[in-house]
């Protein structure tokens, strides 16, 4: 190629070249890193589980950037992530380390882990999010299609995936032991913050916490006790109430092994809301079509101290949280959030199965960036569909405003839509501030 040296060529073959680094260095991004090779982090959200989320970052490459909202939790990290960039903006980390980070950590409220994870990604950053994956279902199918157009390495924060005792119970079920599984009962402590009530009085904000930042896609309200740090899962705007705290832990056993995913119905009974919190309690009842191997069945949740009768678990007093996947054949139980041990019930030949031992939960993920293969949990294949199918149960919820049993909600899921009731699209697909758009 013949180089001139007229300037309006000389800034056209300067612009070409700029172009052409900056697609190398995209693609750069996405390709499996060597074993030998330190991943560069940002952690987004270092307080509550994003302490550990940032911990667990820090054993396996360098944490180079962090972001919180409150400014006493960033400055306590600082001191253990030293020469690491801080940021009180996720937006603003994004944009300014574009190009110097490999892979992010988001360990933040739900409504805004949509926003965060797919600006990551699409900038060509593995991504590990905390449970639900999001707030609502657009944002869980978005994050996983983003995810595979990139090709990064994905997985959401339900530890008990890579757990023996979950994946063995899974492929014995998968084998056929229960025969012909009809109903799924699935269970929580939860909630454990304040729900069901009135929004808080006004207070004066912290200065140590940004909360407009804090507020992020959400309408604006003003600060109050109540939200910051923990209590804001109760709320509409920023949570997903107890069953996307903890559903997709109790439920991701019985989705492992029956893929639960696309119900074609919901129907709520609830203690009644005001569409500010979540209710007390809710109990859910979801209706799958047959899939695969397997006919169709219904799934049953229960949170706010509500739990399947002990008839069905033949006379045993069902621990706190749990779940019970029932067969033609016996029933398989499960105590506790995680499904780390089990029981089977009824006189059931166990068969012997095989299944893939995880190297642990956050290793899995970074075997993904560094050798390719991907997380059991990653976003296209398991966590979207799942947290899709878990956050399904809240438009039943929001539904079942009045105490006692709502309206059936039938679901296109192709297509994202409730096909029976109108007013339910913005619970589906968010309203964001401006700025706070996913696009």
């Amino acid at each position: 190629m013949k180089v001139t040296s007229d300037r309006r060529s000389f800034l056209r073959a300067a612009a070409w070249a700029g172009i052409s680094v900056y697609v190398v260095r995209k693609v750069g991004a996405q390709q499996a890193k060597s074993p030998n090779e330190r991943i560069q982090f940002a952690c987004i959200g270092i307080g509550g589980k994003g302490s550990s989320d940032s911990a667990d970052a820090a054993r396996f490459g360098d944490v180079v950037a962090i972001s919180d909202i409150d400014e006493n939790r960033l400055n306590a990290a600082a001191k253990r992530f030293e020469g690491a960039r801080r940021y009180t903006d996720f937006r603003k980390l994004l944009e300014e380390m574009e190009g110097k980070v490999d892979a992010v950590t988001i360990s933040t409220t739900d409504h805004t882990h949509g926003l965060a994870g797919v600006m990551a990604m699409r900038m060509g950053m593995h991504c590990f999010c905390q449970k639900p994956l999001t707030r609502t279902i657009y944002e869980a199918r978005l994050m996983g299609q983003v995810a595979r157009e990139k090709k990064v390495a994905t997985q959401m924060g339900n530890q008990g995936t890579a757990t023996d005792g979950l994946r063995r119970a899974a492929a014995i079920i998968r084998a056929g032991a229960l025969g012909k599984v009809t109903e799924v009962h699935v269970w929580t402590n939860r909630p454990i913050w304040p729900q069901g009530g009135q929004r808080p009085e006004p207070k004066p904000c912290p200065p140590h916490v940004k909360w407009d930042l804090w507020l992020g896609p959400a309408p604006i309200r003003p600060y109050a006790d109540g939200y910051h740090p923990f209590a804001w899962r109760g709320y509409w705007d920023f949570g997903t109430g107890a069953l996307g705290d903890m559903a997709c832990h109790t439920l991701n056993m019985p989705f492992a092994a029956l893929d639960l995913r696309d119900p074609i119905a919901v129907q709520a009974e609830t203690s009644g809301h005001n569409g500010d919190t979540f209710p007390k309690w809710s109990v859910i009842t979801y209706e799958f079509p047959a899939r695969g191997n397997r006919g169709p069945l219904k799934l049953v949740w229960y949170d706010g101290g509500k739990r399947p009768s002990p008839e069905l678990l033949d006379g045993r007093e069902p621990a706190a949280s749990g779940a019970l996947v029932i067969g033609e054949k016996g029933k398989l139980y499960s105590p506790g959030d995680y499904c780390s041990e089990f029981q089977i019930l009824g006189d059931v030949a166990i068969p012997d199965v095989t299944f893939e031992r995880s190297p642990g939960h956050f290793e899995e993920w970074i075997r993904a960036i560094r050798e390719g293969k991907p997380a059991m949990s990653n976003f296209p294949d398991y966590a979207s569909p799942l947290t899709e199918t878990v956050l399904l149960g809240n438009l039943a919820v929001w539904v079942a405003a009045v105490p006692g049993q709502g309206p059936r909600v039938e679901w296109d899921a192709e297509n994202m839509r409730v096909t029976n009731i109108e007013g339910l699209e913005t619970l589906v697909k968010p309203v964001c501030r401006p700025g706070w758009e996913i696009v």
